[in-house]
């Protein structure tokens, strides 16, 4: 998936600016799809008006520059749902943990238990993000994509929680070992 069809999809729920979709796509409901910040959203968005697939109206604020409510057209919806009738490509995942994880024993055993630890914090918080946002949704189909996103990451914290119960084992047993000797 591309940024268009991210800012397209975003904008057929509702009209905003493109610092909404930006808080939408980088921090919010659509930050899990693909990468989007300033730097992408706006040159799409230039595109996609370009293309005639969303317009704006300027909005007067007191004392500051119009901001500027994009909309989505209807050769823009047209345009969404040619799009999402093409079959995805394979999902891309990337993680710096896993990178460092690959050299877990070239660290010192306390440092990797600190990745471990902070990984199963961070994951156990999009979890609860998750969950609140099914609990919140009204929008059927989203409760897929954050249902499939919740067992996701319901399988990642079970996995992490079992190694770190592993790696802990390990580390004592070693730790024991080495008293042994002495």
């Amino acid at each position: 998936m591309n940024v268009r069809t991210l800012c397209l999809g975003i904008l057929s729920f509702a009209q905003m600016t493109g610092y909404d979709i930006r808080k939408l796509a980088a921090e919010g409901n659509f930050s899990h799809f693909c990468e989007a910040n300033y730097g992408s959203i706006y040159p799409a968005l230039s595109q996609l008006t370009k293309d005639e697939f969303v317009v704006f109206t300027d909005e007067a604020l007191d004392g500051k520059p119009p901001r500027k409510i994009y909309s989505i057209t209807e050769k823009g919806r047209v345009h969404l749902f040619e799009t999402l009738n093409k079959q995805p490509g394979p999902d891309r995942f990337k993680s710096e943990f896993l990178f460092y994880s690959l050299f877990q024993d070239k660290m010192p055993a306390s440092d990797f238990r600190k990745l471990l630890v902070r990984k199963i914090a961070e994951t156990r918080d999009t979890l609860e993000s998750l969950e609140k946002a099914n609990d919140c949704c009204d929008h059927g189909p989203s409760h897929f994509a954050l249902g499939y996103g919740v067992a996701m990451n319901k399988a990642v914290l079970d996995y992490l929680k079992k190694y770190l119960a592993s790696f802990d084992t390990t580390q004592k047993e070693a730790t024991e070992s080495l008293s042994d000797k002495d």
